[in-house]
């Protein structure tokens, strides 16, 4: 991609939707540029939202992880798979029981938006990325759905980028349970419409204008390229340059990563 059509897509874009794992930072570790990337988006007058798929933490705890790397954002900056699943329960299923599995964050974050949480016969049940997974857990869940609960989940990412390597994450759980029921989730999240559309109704701003920026093509970037925003991929996280040719999704940009991205801003 030539220099002259990197500034030119850029210059389009009025609202970057950032992942963080892999694009903002990896672990604990914040990536080279990403404050400085951060700095030219709101000297231009443009903004950012982080938007990420990892349903097993709230964003009051990535709040605070942003603020250790000293990145300070507002709860409106902050969005993730979690919040998409919350507002699509909300607004499709309002009085339905729903069994889930998830970290006691996500758990908090259901209760406190009003999702009636069950231990038995549920009507649905939704997975998310959760790190403190039990047999007991997948047990109840798998015989739930086989006794005709809907199955849903909170984004469909097979790993999660760590800085020692990949673990998995709830893509690869859900895979388990619907290897024992036969039963596909209703993946939310990235790189479903539900999140763009979630994002525009917030932000108000129109899809041409929005850029989804991160380091895998089948969530990041296909959230763009599949709903008509942009779909921007760093190379600084899970998808390498060679991913690209055997990939069916093509970004429309690539860069390095966020630091390449502040020097064509």
């Amino acid at each position: 991609m030539k220099s002259e059509d990197k500034k030119r897509l850029l210059e389009k874009i009025r609202l970057f939707v950032l992942d963080m794992d892999g694009t903002f930072y990896l672990g604990e570790r914040i990536l080279d540029g990403s404050l400085e990337f951060l700095e030219k988006v709101g000297a231009l007058e443009k903004q950012f939202l982080f938007f990420t798929n990892n349903s097993s933490k709230s964003p009051e705890l990535y709040i605070e992880k942003l603020k250790r790397m000293n990145c300070h954002i507002t709860r409106e900056q902050i969005m993730t798979s979690g919040d998409v699943t919350i507002a699509y329960l909300k607004q499709h299923f309002p009085d339905k029981k729903i069994y889930l599995v998830g970290t006691p964050a996500l758990v908090q974050s259901f209760r406190e938006e009003g999702i009636l949480l069950v231990e038995e016969e549920p009507d649905i049940v939704v997975v998310g990325f959760d790190t403190t997974l039990t047999y007991h857990k997948l047990e109840r869940a798998c015989t739930f759905i086989r006794n005709g609960a809907m199955f849903l989940a909170t984004h469909m990412d097979i790993n999660c980028p760590t800085e020692d390597g990949f673990i998995p994450d709830c893509g690869a759980m859900c895979r388990l349970i619907s290897y024992s029921t036969g039963k596909e989730p209703r993946f939310l999240g990235k790189p479903e419409k539900e999140t763009l559309e979630m994002i525009l109704q917030k932000s108000g701003f129109g899809r041409e204008e929005v850029a989804f920026v991160g380091d895998r093509l089948y969530t990041d970037v296909a959230t763009g390229v599949k709903n008509g925003a942009k779909g921007i991929l760093v190379l600084s996280g899970e998808t390498k340059e060679e991913d690209l040719a055997e990939s069916e999704i093509r970004p429309d940009g690539v860069f390095m990563s966020l630091q390449e991205m502040a020097r064509y801003l």
